[in-house]
């Protein structure tokens, strides 16, 4: 997938409200952001004993499509296939917070985050 079919279909599923990302490096940055925050949204839902709230579900699942799906495997090599194996560990666990099941979500939450810092400091390609 490239980064023009991902920005499509992040634009797809975007809250009503937020600005429209053109740069291909914020586009990934505000998936991993969206992901978080409905990963959040979960585990708060959890700790309170209540259903997962399908709609931030459905939005850490589009977000962890777009990103497993511009993952490029012939450049990025080991790293992108590590990359995927950790979103597919987030959806794994997404879906089992959604199913009421036991998951970690803390622990895939964390894994998110620290690809979103490396992401930040990395910075766009110039």
């Amino acid at each position: 997938m490239t980064i023009a079919l991902a920005r499509s279909r992040y634009r797809q599923a975007e809250a009503v409200g937020q600005p429209r990302v053109e740069d291909p490096h914020a586009v990934i940055a505000v998936t991993l952001a969206e992901l978080i925050r409905a990963m959040d949204v979960l585990a708060a839902a959890r700790a309170a004993s209540r259903p997962a709230p399908s709609d931030h579900s459905t939005r850490a699942l589009t977000a962890i499509y777009i990103l497993q799906s511009s993952l490029d495997f012939e450049q990025g090599g080991d790293i992108a296939m590590s990359l995927f194996e950790l979103y597919e560990y987030a959806r794994l666990q997404v879906l089992k917070a959604g199913r009421g099941e036991g998951c970690d979500l803390d622990a895939a939450r964390g894994a998110v985050a620290e690809i979103l810092s490396a992401w930040r400091e990395i910075g766009p390609a110039r």
